[in-house]
Protein backbone atom coordinates (compact mmCIF):
# COMPACT_ATOMS: atom_id res chain seq x y z
CA UNK A 1 0.00 0.00 0.00
CA UNK A 2 1.55 3.20 -0.99
CA UNK A 3 1.66 5.76 1.73
CA UNK A 4 3.05 9.56 1.78
CA UNK A 5 2.68 11.22 5.17
CA UNK A 6 4.00 14.89 5.30
CA UNK A 7 4.87 16.73 8.60
CA UNK A 8 6.81 19.81 9.76
CA UNK A 9 3.75 22.26 8.82
CA UNK A 10 2.77 24.91 11.62
CA UNK A 11 2.21 28.74 12.04
CA UNK A 12 4.92 31.03 11.04
CA UNK A 13 5.58 35.06 10.23
CA UNK A 14 6.13 36.34 7.35
CA UNK A 15 9.46 36.41 5.83
CA UNK A 16 10.24 33.27 7.68
CA UNK A 17 11.19 29.58 6.56
CA UNK A 18 9.82 26.07 7.00
CA UNK A 19 11.00 22.74 5.83
CA UNK A 20 8.17 20.08 5.01
CA UNK A 21 8.80 16.20 4.77
CA UNK A 22 6.83 13.46 3.41
CA UNK A 23 8.19 9.94 4.55
CA UNK A 24 7.18 7.39 2.34
CA UNK A 25 6.35 3.64 1.52
CA UNK A 26 4.79 1.14 -0.73
CA UNK A 27 6.58 2.10 -3.85
CA UNK A 28 10.03 1.92 -5.46
CA UNK A 29 10.87 5.35 -4.03
CA UNK A 30 13.81 6.25 -5.80
CA UNK A 31 12.32 5.79 -9.48
CA UNK A 32 9.45 7.68 -9.06
CA UNK A 33 8.71 11.46 -9.59
CA UNK A 34 7.63 13.10 -6.78
CA UNK A 35 5.88 16.59 -6.22
CA UNK A 36 4.48 18.90 -4.03
CA UNK A 37 0.94 21.06 -4.23
CA UNK A 38 -1.27 23.21 -1.97
CA UNK A 39 -4.52 24.37 -1.30
CA UNK A 40 -5.42 27.52 0.22
CA UNK A 41 -8.78 27.98 1.90
CA UNK A 42 -11.86 27.67 -0.79
CA UNK A 43 -9.39 27.37 -3.56
CA UNK A 44 -8.36 24.55 -6.05
CA UNK A 45 -5.24 22.37 -5.76
CA UNK A 46 -2.19 24.39 -7.11
CA UNK A 47 0.87 22.55 -8.55
CA UNK A 48 3.97 24.14 -6.94
CA UNK A 49 7.06 21.60 -7.69
CA UNK A 50 8.26 18.31 -8.43
CA UNK A 51 11.64 16.43 -8.67
CA UNK A 52 12.03 13.41 -10.75
CA UNK A 53 13.83 10.23 -10.50
CA UNK A 54 17.15 12.33 -11.80
CA UNK A 55 16.33 15.27 -9.81
CA UNK A 56 15.49 17.20 -12.30
CA UNK A 57 13.07 19.73 -10.87
CA UNK A 58 10.88 22.38 -11.98
CA UNK A 59 8.93 24.73 -9.78
CA UNK A 60 5.62 27.22 -9.94
CA UNK A 61 5.88 30.96 -11.04
CA UNK A 62 3.89 32.05 -7.38
CA UNK A 63 7.11 29.72 -5.54
CA UNK A 64 10.49 29.89 -7.53
CA UNK A 65 13.61 31.23 -6.41
CA UNK A 66 11.43 30.92 -2.46
CA UNK A 67 11.20 27.21 -1.99
CA UNK A 68 13.25 24.23 -2.95
CA UNK A 69 12.19 20.37 -3.30
CA UNK A 70 14.55 17.56 -2.66
CA UNK A 71 14.89 13.97 -2.24
CA UNK A 72 16.64 11.57 -0.03
CA UNK A 73 16.29 8.33 -1.86
CA UNK A 74 17.96 6.69 1.27
CA UNK A 75 15.79 7.66 3.69
CA UNK A 76 12.72 7.70 0.91
CA UNK A 77 11.91 11.24 1.93
CA UNK A 78 10.69 14.15 -0.06
CA UNK A 79 11.80 17.96 1.35
CA UNK A 80 9.98 20.90 0.50
CA UNK A 81 12.01 24.01 1.74
CA UNK A 82 10.50 27.30 2.08
CA UNK A 83 11.60 30.39 2.64
CA UNK A 84 10.30 34.23 2.29
CA UNK A 85 6.94 32.85 2.79
CA UNK A 86 3.88 35.50 2.52
CA UNK A 87 0.80 35.41 3.69
CA UNK A 88 -0.61 33.82 0.68
CA UNK A 89 1.59 31.16 0.56
CA UNK A 90 -1.45 29.88 3.81
CA UNK A 91 -2.83 26.20 2.68
CA UNK A 92 -2.81 22.80 3.36
CA UNK A 93 0.43 21.35 1.47
CA UNK A 94 -0.02 17.77 -0.44
CA UNK A 95 2.86 15.38 -1.39
CA UNK A 96 2.81 13.24 -4.04
CA UNK A 97 4.19 10.32 -5.86
CA UNK A 98 3.80 9.22 -9.99
CA UNK A 99 5.07 6.33 -10.75
CA UNK A 100 4.00 5.84 -14.09
CA UNK A 101 1.18 3.67 -13.30
CA UNK A 102 -0.68 5.68 -11.13
CA UNK A 103 -0.93 8.94 -8.65
CA UNK A 104 -0.97 9.17 -5.05
CA UNK A 105 -1.45 12.07 -2.90
CA UNK A 106 -0.61 11.98 1.00
CA UNK A 107 -3.20 13.68 3.83
CA UNK A 108 -1.66 16.61 4.05
CA UNK A 109 0.22 19.38 6.56
CA UNK A 110 -1.13 22.49 7.20
CA UNK A 111 0.83 25.82 7.08
CA UNK A 112 -0.47 29.33 7.98
CA UNK A 113 1.75 32.48 7.25
CA UNK A 114 0.73 35.25 9.55
CA UNK A 115 1.61 38.96 8.38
Amino acid sequence: EVQLVESGGGLVQAGGSLRLSCAASGFAFSSSDLSWSRQAPGMGIEWIANINSHGSTHYASSVRGRFTISRDNAKNTVYLQMSALKPSDTAVYYCGMDDGLSYTRGQGTQVTVSS
